[in-house]
């Protein structure tokens, strides 16, 4: 009795010790699928089915290595990725990566917005009362508290996963299907299909994850010494993240795709789920829409607030006050509340705003690649701690694919 009561004691504090060192590598992968995300897995399972699956093994292995990196050089130089650019690179090139980033986080920062608009309107609620609600609390949220209380709530936001988990599973996929459209690659050259996997990357491994990632291992004062829980997060964020994704895609595929009905939006999916699983499945697919718009309009505008911040030398930082850090907190409230605006335009589709903020991620996403790599394996800013030949090769692999997927798209067109 003494006996199995110590290795349950066992088994618990491991179990503390691992939710203790969950952090920056679980919030950015939840907060990766985000609406634009959720909208690119619902389009993919119900226009291609299962045939996705394959894709996102591929991309869990890419992100956990993308995203590792950021976090090493986060906690070995206790800069974020544009201040080192910037450095290495000059202030032109840094300045390009900005706009583009400024761009892409623009718009997907709206689509946040606009999922969680359409989210309140599947369970009855204005779009005019849900947007300020939320975002006069992702606002309060960030610039009220300490980096420990918006990481716990952060956290905690990306509980919404397990609406789709069981929203796929009331779906009833054939699993062994499913099992082996994870595993055996098919590719169709069709503009549509390439145009879908591109998104697929560009919501998956973006860009402004990768400044977050770093940023926040810096701001959350991550040192070499205890790097390695932060890099166990990572890949656990990682691998939690695209198994999210997977099953949104399952749950669109086994009842949406197998009917013939193509949907481009989360709040159509949902919509269309319910006549097909029932209203559990439609009421699953909202609570997830809003749990991840709610997660991703916080995290967004604070990875593009790091990035311009570092790039002109400003003080930032969630434990600063505002006091301490104006233009911080000033670039953060007027994305809140610029996209917030934006989404409650009567009669603005959004849908498009969506799909081409993935696609410009995408395009964008090989030169930051490029710049992490060289970053990564410069002996001066990272000594001993620079990429092995298998990182390397992995990131150099993913670019390549990226910037071919990007070419084979405009050649389509």
């Amino acid at each position: 009795m003494r006996l199995a009561m110590k290795r349950a004691g066992g088994v618990l504090r491991r179990a503390f010790l691992f939710l203790a060192i969950l952090g920056p590598g679980l919030i950015t992968a939840s907060a990766d699928n985000d609406a634009p995300g959720i909208a690119t897995y619902s389009m993919a399972g119900s226009t291609f089915g299962y045939k996705f699956l394959w894709i996102l093994v591929w991309i869990t292995v890419g992100e956990a290595v993308v995203q590792e990196m950021a976090a090493r050089m986060g906690a070995v130089t206790g800069k974020g990725l544009t201040d080192l650019i910037r450095e290495r690179f000059g202030v032109r090139l840094t300045l390009l990566v900005c706009l583009g980033l400024l761009v892409a986080n623009s718009g997907t920062t709206t689509a946040q917005f606009a999922g969680i608009a359409s989210g309140g309107e599947l369970f009855g609620v204005p779009r005019y009362v849900a947007v300020p609600i939320a975002a006069l609390g992702v606002w309060l949220l960030v610039t009220r508290g300490s980096y420990q209380r918006v990481e716990k709530v952060l956290l905690g936001l990306s509980l919404y996963a397990v609406a789709y988990v069981a929203s796929a599973i009331l779906a009833r996929p054939p699993w062994g299907q499913v099992l082996e459209r994870a595993v055996v690659p098919t590719f169709q050259l069709e503009t549509s299909y390439v145009l879908a996997v591109l998104a697929t990357v560009g919501t998956t491994i973006t860009p402004w994850a990768a400044v977050y990632m770093q940023a926040s291992v810096a701001d959350k004062g991550v040192t070499i010494d205890s790097y390695s829980n932060t890099r166990l997060d990572v890949v656990v964020g990682s691998v939690v993240g695209n198994l999210v994704s997977g099953f949104i895609i399952i749950a669109t595929a086994a009842t949406l795709f197998v009917h013939g009905i193509r949907v481009e939006t989360a709040e159509q999916a949902a919509m269309a789920l319910e006549p097909v699983a029932g209203p559990w499945a439609k009421t699953l697919f909202g609570v997830g829409l809003l749990g991840a718009s709610l997660l991703a309009a916080a995290v967004l505008p604070l990875a593009t607030t790091y990035a311009l911040c570092e790039v002109f030398g400003w003080e930032r930082g969630i434990d600063r006050s505002p006091q301490e850090a104006p233009a911080f907190y000033g670039l953060y409230t007027a994305q809140i509340v610029i996209g917030a605006l934006i989404v409650m335009v009567p009669g603005l589709p959004l849908f498009p705003l969506m799909w081409l903020s993935q696609v410009a991620n995408a395009v964008l996403l090989p030169l930051i690649l490029i710049l992490m790599l060289r970053l990564a394996n410069n002996r001066r800013i990272m000594r001993g701690w620079r990429n092995g030949r298998a990182s390397n090769a992995l990131v150099a692999v993913l670019t390549v694919l990226v910037t071919i997927a990007t070419g084979a798209l405009f050649v389509a067109s």
